[in-house]
C-alpha cells in the first residue's frame, strides 16, 4: 500500500507536462507561421506593386501625370480606349501570330530531340546535349548582323515568318533540354509494357509518354511562348512596318525624342501583360511540375 501510495503522485507531473509541450509546440509553430505568412505577402506586394502603378498611370489624367499623389483624383479611361485607334490591334495580333507559331515550332522539333536522346544512348550524344546547352550562352544582340544579312539573303525582311524562325531558333535548345531531363525521369518500363500489349512504338509514345511528360511540356511552352512575346531587339530589326512589328516594338513608338505618351505607354504596357497572365493562370499548375523534371531518380 505504501509502494502505491507513492508511485501515484509521481505519475502526475509527466501527465501535465505532456499538454504543455504540445501547446509550446503549437505556439511556435503558429508564431513560424505567421512571420513565413507575413513575409510571402510583403515579397508578393513588392512584385505587384510595379504593375500596379503601371495601372494607375495609365488610369491617370494627362494634367496629373507627374502628381506625386500616388492615387488619382479621377479615373480617365481614356488611354484605354484611344490606344486602339494607334493600330494597336494590329500589333496584337502579330505578338499573338508571332509567339503562338514560335511556340508551336518549337515543340514540333524539341519533342523528337528529347525524346530520342533520352531513349537511345548513341555515340556523341552528350556531345550534342552539350552543344544544346552552349548555344543558351549567345545573346541575340551579338548575332544581330549575322542575323539580318542572312535573313535578307532569303528576301524574308519585314515579315512575320522570319520572326518566328528566329524566335524559335532562340528558344529551342532550352526546350530541348528541359524535354529531355522530361522524358529521361520517365520509366521505359512503361513504353515497354504497352509494346508487348500490341501497341506501336509511336502509338506508346503518343498515349502513354506524352500524357505523363505533360508538365514538360507545358513548361517547354509557357517558356517559349513568354520569351517570344517579350522579345524586342530582332523584332525591331528584321521589321520595318508598323503592321507587321509585334507588340514590344509598337509601344517603343510611343517613346519619342523630346517627349514620351506615358498615358498611352502604360496603357499598352497592361494590355501587354494580360494575354501572359491568362495563360500562365490556365497552366500554372503543371509548370510547377514541369521545373522539377529530372531532378529525383
Amino acid at each position: 500500500m505504501a509502494t502505491t501510495l507513492l508511485s501515484t503522485p509521481s505519475s502526475a507531473p509527466q501527465t501535465s507536462q505532456a499538454p504543455r509541450a504540445t501547446r509550446s509546440r503549437r505556439r511556435r509553430a503558429t508564431g513560424r507561421t505567421i512571420v513565413l505568412a507575413t513575409v510571402a505577402y510583403l515579397v508578393a506586394i513588392v512584385f505587384v506593386l510595379p504593375y500596379a502603378e503601371m495601372v494607375i498611370s495609365g488610369l491617370r489624367p494627362a494634367n496629373e501625370l507627374s502628381a506625386r499623389t500616388y492615387l488619382p483624383t479621377a479615373l480617365d479611361w481614356s488611354n484605354f480606349v484611344d490606344i486602339w485607334s494607334t493600330g494597336l490591334a494590329t500589333n496584337l495580333r502579330v505578338s499573338l501570330i508571332v509567339a503562338g507559331g514560335a511556340t508551336l515550332l518549337v515543340l514540333a522539333v524539341a519533342l523528337p530531340a528529347a525524346y530520342y536522346t533520352a531513349r537511345h544512348r548513341f555515340r556523341g550524344r552528350g556531345a550534342f546535349l552539350l552543344l544544346v546547352l552552349v548555344t543558351q550562352m549567345f545573346q541575340p544582340a551579338a548575332m544581330l548582323v549575322g542575323i539580318y544579312r542572312e535573313f535578307l539573303s532569303l528576301n524574308l525582311i519585314d515579315s512575320i515568318a522570319a520572326l518566328i524562325l528566329v524566335n524559335a531558333g532562340f528558344n529551342l535548345a532550352f526546350a530541348t533540354w528541359i524535354l529531355n531531363a522530361y522524358f529521361a525521369s520517365i520509366p521505359v518500363e512503361l513504353e515497354e509494357a504497352a509494346l508487348l500489349d500490341g501497341m506501336t512504338r509511336l502509338g506508346a509514345l503518343r498515349r502513354i509518354t506524352i500524357p505523363l511528360a505533360m508538365p514538360g511540356i507545358v513548361t517547354a511552352l509557357i517558356f517559349t511562348f513568354i520569351g517570344t512575346w517579350n522579345e524586342f531587339l530582332v523584332a525591331l530589326t528584321l521589321t520595318t512596318t508598323p503592321e507587321n512589328q509585334p507588340l514590344t516594338v509598337a509601344l517603343n513608338a510611343y517613346i519619342g525624342q523630346y517627349q514620351v505618351d506615358w498615358g498611352h505607354l502604360f496603357a499598352g504596357s497592361v494590355i501587354a501583360t494580360i494575354p501572359v497572365i491568362v495563360l500562365f493562370a490556365f497552366i500554372e499548375g503543371k509548370v510547377v511540375g514541369g521545373l522539377t523534371a529530372g531532378s529525383v531518380k
